[in-house]
């Protein structure tokens, strides 16, 4: 459900907390602090992230059939 304590270190580069928050807070990734004020990102946003930045690059940009247009 939430990334590992090392996939958050993989993300942001450090393993400080404070600086953890910093990051993602400058890259505009949404996350939670627990109680101990640790960030939790959620699995789903990066893997979201990931699909729509896929979809958007097979994404075909529409064309007029010129072929079917009456003259």
């Amino acid at each position: 459900m939430f990334l590992t304590e090392d996939e958050l270190v993989d993300l942001t580069g450090y393993r400080q907390a404070a600086k953890q928050v910093a990051h993602l807070k400058a890259q505009r990734i949404p996350f939670h602090t627990n109680r101990a004020g640790h960030p939790r990102v959620a699995r789903a946003i990066l893997e979201g992230a990931k699909a729509s930045a896929e979809k958007a690059a097979t994404k075909t940009t529409w064309s007029p059939s010129w072929a079917a247009s009456p003259r």
